[in-house]
């Protein structure tokens, strides 16, 4: 937008489609897998939601940022909770991501499997002695 203010509905989203690695663009450039969003009636902006490949990408950039070294340089029990995190955020889910998760923490697939099965077992530990 040039020249004119920004239309508050678009600043308030605008954090959180950064975060998700989307973009925003006017209602009438929107395609049909854009979701174009609305205030008080009018149609303010459509959203470009990203690939969801890109996204597991940005994640682990974001994680890096967080840790402030990069991730293959953490100690196990960091690493530990970043697979954690990955595996709440359905980052396993995307093809390849054990292989992209394991290559940015510097560690084997077969590492990432050994932690994501060690919370599998933890969290039926703590179930049970319930």
């Amino acid at each position: 937008m040039t020249g004119a203010a920004e239309h508050p509905f678009r600043a308030a989203v605008r954090p959180l489609v950064d975060a998700m690695g989307g973009e925003l663009v006017e209602p009438g450039e929107a395609r049909a897998d854009d979701v174009v969003l609305s205030w008080e009636g009018h149609e303010v902006v459509a959203v470009r939601l990203p690939h969801l490949s890109d996204s597991l990408d940005r994640i682990l950039a974001e994680l890096e940022r967080r840790h402030g070294v990069p991730l293959a340089e953490l100690d196990r029990r960091a690493k530990q909770s970043v697979v954690r995190t990955l595996e709440a955020r359905g980052a396993f889910s995307v093809r390849h991501g054990v292989e992209t998760v394991a290559a940015a923490l510097g560690v084997s697939r077969f590492t990432v499997y050994n932690y994501l099965n060690r919370d599998a077992d933890r969290e039926n530990t703590t179930r049970s002695g319930e």
